[in-house]
């Protein structure tokens, strides 16, 4: 193997332990007191089941690690990746912290702003990542699309326990 490939490849690695270690941290520090609370909220008939969730995030946060790797890895002019990469960071950010707002605040109006935020900047970021990857760009759409549908969600439970 040579010095490029290793490289790469520690980069891929470190892409999805980033991405997946935000979602394990964030769901670790929301699980106080989340499945009493959330049981006693009114749900819409649509709500996913709750096995559902784990397992759709996870393979969210490797299609966003193989993004972030493939924008890392570029030989595209270092400005635009960094831009780039710091507005991942962002994105990755507001993520972060939706659990928290949600789950161990019981506030979904702090995360129904949260994640309309969110929802920007994963859209800046899809459109940052295309001008240096198209793949890199279309990875993030199914977390997007995902991340709208969660909103949606949001507001409704927020909608009908306010």
């Amino acid at each position: 193997m040579s010095t490029t490939s290793i490289s790469s490849s520690v980069k891929l690695l470190l892409s999805i332990l980033i991405c997946e270690a935000v979602g394990i941290m964030s769901g670790l520090l929301s699980q106080t007191n989340m499945n009493e609370w959330l049981a006693t909220l009114n749900k819409p008939s649509w709500n996913p089941p709750s096995w559902l969730f784990g397992p759709v995030w996870s393979i969210l946060y490797a299609l966003m690690g193989l993004a972030l790797w493939i924008i890392w890895k570029s030989h595209f002019d270092e400005t635009s990746k960094r831009i780039a990469l710091i507005i991942f960071a962002l994105q990755l950010f507001l993520n972060f912290w939706w659990s928290l707002l949600f789950f161990r605040f019981h506030s979904p109006a702090l995360a129904l702003a949260d994640i309309l935020l969110m929802i920007v900047v994963i859209t800046i970021t899809v459109f940052r990542f295309a001008l240096i990857s198209r793949k890199a760009s279309w990875l993030l759409v199914p977390y997007l699309a995902w991340v709208c549908f969660a909103a949606i969600l949001n507001y409704t439970i927020w909608s009908m326990n306010k």
